[in-house]
């Protein structure tokens, strides 16, 4: 009886350390193996607009970067279209914060779409990995108008006293409140037409339908001899168009662009989110990945997560005030 006892003690004992930890019970993964380990199975890609549209062609440029930078491992991509992007980038917020869901996002598609009474997700909701595009807005005018500067285009604005047509795409959209913003900034009143998309835009300015447009810098250089560019949205002038003054340098303080990058669920661990954003820095920065975004014509401009987290942000505060003049929401 006594040999029992000690045995049924000694098994006590053990079964005690190994609970415990001391004897190597559930072990506690560092920050470093997390970083090692993370992933070890295919990630998942939320792209929230078509296949072979902007956003989607450039995350399958990333895509052809993304195993040798991430274990190995594929991305795996996920459409999830409708509502202007508002589905998909809603499942983004939805995924499990495990790192395996990400997705793509537009900036300012994601800030317009949260202060919207309709909005499905805040942007409080996303972990930002980093920027990839910054594509300014530009005032475009056919390419036989009378018009060649802002000044010119206030002029003609203010003699057909609010009967001046610019083309924007969408509503509730970037292209809206750049042009909102231009007839507080310049003190005009613009009549705006909404299309659905850039391509609509375009034949509507090349046909005389509009007197001008809010184009995107990728969008117009598919054929830049169609059209005359007045001012661009930037904070200088870009290497594409070298020959067209910003609207800064016509004393207009004017900075309005549309901007893609990738962002994880809110709740996402710190040290996969640092992995994530590790891996889409070298991607963004590799001579090979640039030179392709250049020959599609894709304004690459990478951000890491923070400096994306503070443009996000300050979107936001600069365009909740329109939002709520001009009765948005």
């Amino acid at each position: 009886m006594k040999r029992w006892t000690k045995l049924t003690a000694a098994l006590i004992t053990i079964g005690a350390l190994l609970l415990s930890g001391c004897g190597g019970g559930t072990p506690v993964t560092t920050t470093e193996e997390k970083k090692a380990d993370f992933p070890k199975k295919p990630v998942n890609m939320i792209i929230a607009f078509t296949a072979g549209g902007s956003s989607d062609v450039q995350a399958r440029i990333v895509d052809k970067y993304w195993k040798e930078n991430f274990n190995n491992q594929p991305l795996t991509f996920d459409y999830q279209v409708g509502a202007g992007g508002q589905v998909g980038f809603t499942a983004i917020t939805k995924g499990r914060p495990d790192g395996y869901t990400i997705g793509g996002i537009n900036v300012p598609h994601i800030n317009l779409q949260a202060l919207s009474p309709q909005g499905t997700y805040k942007i409080e909701d996303f972990a930002f990995i980093c920027q990839v595009v910054n594509d300014p807005n530009l005032l475009v005018v056919q390419a036989n108008s009378p018009m060649n500067t802002i000044a010119d285009f206030v002029a003609e604005a203010k003699k057909k006293d609010g009967k001046m047509t610019i083309g924007v795409v969408g509503t509730f959209t970037a292209h809206h409140i750049a042009a909102l913003q231009l007839m507080d900034l310049l003190d005009i009143k613009l009549t705006l037409v909404p299309f659905t998309g850039a391509a609509d835009e375009n034949v509507a300015l090349m046909g005389g339908h509009v007197d001008a447009m809010i184009g995107n810098l990728n969008d117009v250089m598919r054929d830049v001899s169609k059209y005359k560019f007045l001012a661009i949205a930037s904070e200088e002038r870009h290497p594409w168009l070298k020959d067209v003054a910003t609207f800064k340098e016509q004393d207009v303080d004017f900075i309005s662009d549309i901007r893609r990058g990738f962002a994880a669920p809110k709740d996402i661990d710190p040290a996969v989110l640092k992995v994530l954003r590790d891996g889409f820095e070298k991607i963004c920065t590799n001579p090979e990945y640039i030179a392709e975004m250049e020959k599609i014509g894709q304004p690459h401009e990478y951000l890491n997560g923070d400096e994306f987290a503070e443009i996000v942000n300050t979107y936001t505060e600069t365009v909740t005030p329109l939002v709520e003049k001009y009765g948005l929401k």
